[in-house]
């Protein structure tokens, strides 16, 4: 039998740390068919078989010709993501009782599991997506019964509107007694204007709602929910085919970063957007990004806010405190006869005092980009950002470092790194051996190892209980966790 096997690395591992290991970002490949039957007794016929269609519309790449997929712009999508020749982890991310079989050898206690039909939360027919979601939802609900010692199932919850969200997050959280949540971060919408004097068109013509900043919607309902629900939205939203991830041939272009940039947008619009300033005790995930780009994001809001906080700016930038005299005496003593003419524009007070043409006045209710945020000084920063955002990264990822070298981060913060394997993927050719290739970071001095047990325990029980207590009653890993929430 092909479980008869030698001690993985991992379980190696496993057996000489002094804690457990979460696993915070595990997949499972749900077997479509068994899905469409799901699909079918919840939405009935006419919209699962709508829903069959539509898959091959969302394929349209491979039903195009070369010249077709130039003149329409169709990014190539993914193909081949999952394993192939190590057939015993292919049939491992299909089959729960097996996954779970194999945890040890994984070295892993307790994983935290998410579904790999991530098309499902982003479909534009409304119909589908919220019957999809509800069907994945009570699939993989199923499928995991048995296993809340080891594993839990993260439910997905579609929110093109915070309703559909309360919805689904009420049923999921109150009816089926899931623990652990998937949002999108992002969702297209048509342009309005657009849409209105052009409808045909307003399919090609998007933008990227992150829920939080200019929104569509007021989402602090659905926020509220989570807060009363005791839930941690986590999510895995993609950035292929919108930004610069739109190349018609080749995937891994399109590939890399694409988490990063969906994970930022979300990020920063829940920052500059007031979100953990108006609901400080929530929490939130985002998985299969890494983490550098939330060192850059995280720095990046200190360097701006001490250049452009509102007083700043009115000190600093405001051309209402430009010294025109001054200006007007340079002009004339260095300009030459080429800026001679122009002299009355430094010297009006309407007049435009810069190198660029002059613009309309400043909307004074637009001048302050960090009004909903509610800072006050730099440190509020930190207390914003730092508690409330956990990201995930994959173990062959070396930038994970970054994230716990207080000395090159502002008011020497470490970000909160959480081990994801992202097993069941195409980049993770050996299940067996992803814990062990996380530990490299230790082995070359990268992080310690009181980093590796945050980033591979403790930081993930920061995430997914920080609101619910009680998130890891019943596990395995239970007494170990609640050390970490009584702050040992």
């Amino acid at each position: 039998m092909p479980l008869d096997q030698a001690q993985s690395k991992s379980l190696k591992l496993r057996e000489t740390l002094d804690h457990p290991v979460i696993d915070g970002d595990g997949h499972t490949q749900e077997y479509h068919p068994v899905f469409v039957e799901y699909l079918r007794e919840i939405a009935g016929k006419e919209v699962t078989e709508r829903y069959l269609n539509s898959r091959i519309g969302s394929s349209r790449w491979h039903h195009a010709s070369p010249e077709e997929r130039i003149d329409k712009r169709i990014h190539r999508p993914p193909f081949w993501t999952m394993p192939a020749k190590n057939t015993l982890d292919l049939a491992t991310s299909m089959l729960p009782n097996l996954f779970r079989t194999r945890l040890d050898d994984l070295g892993i206690d307790f994983a935290v599991v998410y579904t790999s039909q991530l098309h499902m939360i982003r479909h534009r027919d409304d119909e589908i997506r919220r019957a999809g979601c509800r069907a994945i939802n009570l699939m993989n609900w199923d499928r995991f019964s048995g296993h809340a010692d080891r594993i839990t199932p993260a439910a997905v919850i579609p929110l093109f509107t915070p309703e559909e969200g309360i919805e689904e997050l009420e049923f999921c959280v109150n009816e089926l007694g899931y623990k652990a949540v998937q949002i999108t971060g992002v969702v297209f919408r048509p342009v309005p204007a657009i849409a209105r004097e052009a409808p045909e068109l307003s399919t090609s013509s998007t933008w990227v709602d992150a829920l939080a900043l200019d929104s569509a919607h007021d989402y602090d309902p659905f926020w509220q929910k989570c807060v009363d629900l005791k839930v941690a939205p986590t999510t895995h939203s993609s950035g292929q085919g919108w930004g610069s991830r739109q190349s018609v041939t080749n995937y891994t272009y399109n590939h890399i970063g694409h988490f990063a940039a969906a994970g930022e947008a979300f990020c920063k619009a829940l920052f500059l957007g007031g979100v953990t300033n108006r609901f400080p005790e929530l929490r939130f995930g985002f998985l299969e990004g890494g983490v550098n780009w939330a060192v850059s994001l995280y720095n990046d809001l200190f360097e701006h806010w001490e250049k452009r906080n509102i007083d700043q700016l009115r000190k600093t930038l405001d051309p209402a405190v430009i010294d025109r005299e001054l200006l007007a005496e340079m002009v004339m003593r260095y300009g030459g006869e080429e800026m001679k003419p122009y002299l009355d524009h430094f010297t009006k007070a309407d007049g435009s005092p810069g190198a660029r043409p002059g613009s309309a006045p400043e909307d004074p209710n637009c001048l302050d980009d960090w009004k909903a945020t509610g800072i006050d000084r730099i440190e509020d920063i930190y207390d914003q950002f730092i508690p409330n955002f956990y990201f995930g990264c994959e173990a062959d990822d070396k930038t994970i470092s970054h994230a716990f070298d207080g000395r090159a981060n502002h008011m020497g913060a470490k970000l909160k790194a959480i081990f994801s394997s992202d097993v069941s993927h195409w980049d993770v050719p050996d299940m067996t051996e992803t814990l062990a290739e996380a530990y490299e970071l230790v082995k070359k001095d990268l992080i310690t190892k009181a980093d590796f047990k945050d980033f591979t325990f403790a930081n993930i029980v920061r995430l997914q209980a920080g609101l619910n207590r009680d998130f890891f009653k019943g596990t395995v890993v239970e007494a170990d966790t609640k050390k970490v929430l009584a702050g040992n």
